[in-house]
């Protein structure tokens, strides 16, 4: 006896015989109802059924592009972003009136013929010929199910879909196979459940519980009989029958949808008449997709993890296999931002700097020993509107970000720490002069020396003419006197320098290598806010540097099956010794109880950090942290445009803009709020020795001075930031003769200043 499946239908024996009926008919029947002009193709039935057995065995079935929801650490909904919004839900999840409704008006004898409605083909062809064109068609449920297959794999190409939807016998034939391939595998109520999750309703819905929640903002299964009669009616046309745009029209469509389920016994037609009566009752719920539609403002946090995803090889071995997996969605990713420190961040940013400001504010926040990356924020908001950017200022140009920014003397930690790595005492003195010609030769990698020029040698000076040496490195450090710092790395060399800050993460915004040049002291090489985070996270950790990481897990639903994927994994690994990041700890320290960054400190909580100014004040930062957090904030013209001198911000006005006066305060109160509630943690310090330094006051900007910030870029007095001279100051095999400027004439650009007028020998 023939095998039944359940829900009902043919055997497939009974399907092949009825399809040996009717298939010599299939290509000219079909195509009469599809393509009127047929006999101009030139294709007999015979060669029709030819085609048919040509095709595949079995229909590929992609896994139905779902909605991804982006979670916080907590697991509270971050955004939801899809390339086609659709949430799949099982059967038993959608209102039996939502299934009566959609088999009543688009294949009302779906339970009682196979894959091809014989009487339907029959009934429509009769019809049409009546008619004299094509006023029906005879495409089953199955068939239309199988036809969204194919949309549903064509993607977004727009090629492909094309020729998913193009009248043609060959399309038709396909559906057919297919159908019947479909209707022996599934059985009807898979196949009603499938497409009911497929079908696309209009207003950017697919699939029917993101369609009663876009128009009636509830879920498929509480849905109404004259709410499932709307989206049945839908699904023919969405344009026209769209009850967002043209509610009349929608009307009609729903009331004749009632009548068809009276018609058949669905419901009654006393039923039918008062659901007739009833008003659409439309409460809709606008699309909600992509990062823009982030919480706690973390759009920009939600964009840097959407550029993991598609980048990280964990993912898939090539972009194309991430971005496929990306677009499919059903992902549920569960991501490192703790919303009270996202909330903390975003709350300083919006007190201290107006979205309207001529200059602009970024702030990330990272957790030691882990990378986590616990917030990121910044003033100007995720959006297209005025004001508003989709520059991700926090991060690297290749994860949505800029081009970096100079960080000034935010680096001059790093140089420190790779003096201490290589036997200098935390208590070593340096002349300091005032003003001084970069010292040459220096050493750089490969046996390579940076050289000055003789004849018209670059030079720097500190902030203010007060600042006159001789100082150890706890004052320099506090101070951030840059003749100190560029002493010291002329005196261990350029090399350990950049070797530390690889050790340590750092790398230029844009990706280009750091160049072997002294000014790399004062910090000329552009950063991001997060890689300045993540680098001091390294000293609050003893020595250990990890990785940066935003994701936790990551979950893919495909169908009714849901797996965990694979996700990167911070790597640690010890840039230094833990006595040499216990001493830049007790030096950072010093600078926020004592130096530049006093108005960073976050009273009883022990914190450290460094403040920097560049050259022309282009930009301020406040990078510091706590043994359990490090934060970086960044203050400037994203452009490059705009000097912070004589400016408002936030609603103050300043003559010129420090960095502890401006990104200190902004650090201050994001990490207070960040840090509320959780344990107060000490750092390991270490004994200094006194030198017995003149005292020279607090440097802390109050005096018409900042820390440092006028030689903390390369391009001051006499050279033009690392355009003239030494090889475009990003070092080389041929010296390249730097030219003389009259001191002052031209004052380093910031951005892409590399070199200090230098050659090597």
């Amino acid at each position: 006896m023939p095998k039944k499946r359940s829900g009902g239908g043919l055997s497939p024996t009974q399907q092949a015989a009825k399809f040996l009926g009717v298939s010599v008919l299939a290509g000219a029947v079909l195509a009469g109802i599809a393509l009127p002009a047929v006999g101009a193709l030139g294709l007999a039935a015979k060669g029709s059924v030819e085609s048919f057995d040509e095709l595949p065995a079995n229909m590929k079935t992609p896994p139905l592009s779902q909605r991804t929801t982006i979670l916080d650490a907590d697991g509270g909904q971050i955004a939801t972003v899809y390339s086609r919004d659709r949430t799949v839900v099982p059967l038993k999840d959608i209102s039996p009136y939502m299934q009566k409704a959609i088999v009543a008006i688009e294949d009302s004898r779906f339970y009682q013929h196979g894959a091809v409605d014989l009487k339907g083909v029959l009934r429509a062809l009769n019809k049409n010929a009546q008619t004299g064109g094509v006023s029906e068609g005879a495409s089953t449920l199955t068939q239309q199910y199988v036809k969204n297959v194919f949309i549903e794999e064509a993607g977004d190409d727009p090629t492909k879909v094309a020729q998913a939807t193009q009248q043609t016998i060959g399309r038709k034939i396909r559906e057919l196979k297919y159908a019947i391939q479909v209707e022996e595998e599934l059985g009807k109520k898979k196949i009603l459940e499938n497409y009911l999750n497929i079908t696309f309703f209009g207003q950017q819905a697919y699939g029917v519980e993101a369609a009663a929640q876009r128009y009636f903002s509830k879920s498929a299964k509480d849905l109404t009989v004259e709410q499932a009669a709307l989206l049945a009616g839908i699904v023919q046309s969405p344009s026209r029958y769209d009850p967002v745009n043209d509610e009349a029209e929608a009307t009609k469509r729903r009331n004749t949808v009632l009548q068809r389920m009276a018609a058949v016994g669905d419901i009654s037609r006393a039923q039918a008449a008062d659901a007739m009566k009833a008003p659409l009752g439309l409460k809709v719920s606008k699309p909600k997709n992509g990062c823009i539609t982030a919480v706690k403002g973390a759009g920009f946090f939600c964009d840097y993890v959407r550029e993991v995803f598609l980048t990280d090889p964990v993912f898939g071995k090539t972009k194309e296999r991430r971005a496929k997996i990306w677009n499919q969605g059903g992902l549920t990713i569960r991501t490192t931002m703790d919303p009270q420190s996202q909330k903390a961040a975003q709350r300083s940013i919006k007190d201290h700097v107006y979205k309207s400001d001529e200059v602009a504010t970024a702030a990330s926040i990272v957790q030691p020993g882990t990378g986590k990356i616990l917030a990121m924020g910044q003033s100007r908001p995720y959006g297209f509107k005025k004001n508003e950017t989709q520059i991700n200022l926090s991060v690297d140009q290749s994860m949505g970000g800029g081009m970096g920014y100079q960080p000034g003397s935010t680096f001059k930690p790093i140089v420190a720490a790779a003096a201490l790595e290589d036997g200098m005492p935390a208590n070593k003195v340096y002349s300091s002069p005032y003003q001084m010609a970069y010292p040459s030769p220096v050493s750089a990698c490969d046996g390579k020396r940076w050289v000055n020029d003789p004849n018209s040698p670059a030079k720097l000076q500190n902030e203010n003419s007060s600042e006159v040496g001789p100082y150890d490195m706890r004052e320099a450090t506090a101070k951030s006197v840059n003749t100190y710092y560029v002493q010291m790395i002329s005196d261990i060399g350029i090399c350990p320098v950049t070797t530390m800050a690889k050790k340590m993460g750092v790398v230029r915004a844009d990706g280009d290598k750091m160049p072997q040049v002294p000014s790399i002291a004062l910090g000329t090489q552009e950063m991001s806010p997060l890689t300045m985070a993540n680098a001091y996270a390294t000293f609050a950790s003893r020595g250990m540097h990890c990785t940066p990481v935003a994701i936790e897990s990551v979950s893919r639903r495909v169908g009714d099956k849901t797996s965990s994927l694979e996700v990167p994994n911070s790597t640690c690994s010890r840039a230094m010794s833990e006595n040499t990041a216990d001493t830049i700890n007790t030096l950072l320290k010093g600078v926020v109880e004592d130096g530049t960054g006093k108005k960073a400190g976050l009273g009883s909580r022990p914190s450290a950090g460094k403040t920097g100014t560049t050259d022309e004040r282009y930009a301020a930062w406040f990078v510091g942290y706590t043994p359990n957090m490090a934060g970086a904030v960044w203050v400037g013209d994203p452009a490059h445009k705009r000097k912070m001198v004589g400016i408002t911000i936030g609603g103050r006005s300043y003559g010129k803009v420090f960095g502890g006066e401006v990104p200190g305060p902004i650090w201050g109160d994001m990490m207070s709020g960040a840090l509320e509630g959780k344990p107060v943690e000490d750092f390991n310090t270490v004994h200094i020795p006194d030198s017995k330094p003149r005292d020279r006051g607090d440097g802390d900007g109050d005096g018409g001075r900042d820390d440092g910030g006028n030689g903390d870029n390369d391009g001051d007095d006499g050279f033009i930031g690392g355009l003239v001279g030494g090889n475009n100051g990003g070092g080389g095999d041929e010296p390249t003769p730097s030219f003389s400027i009259p001191e002052g004439f031209i004052r380093g650009q910031g951005n892409g200043g590399n070199g200090n007028g230098g050659r090597f020998g």
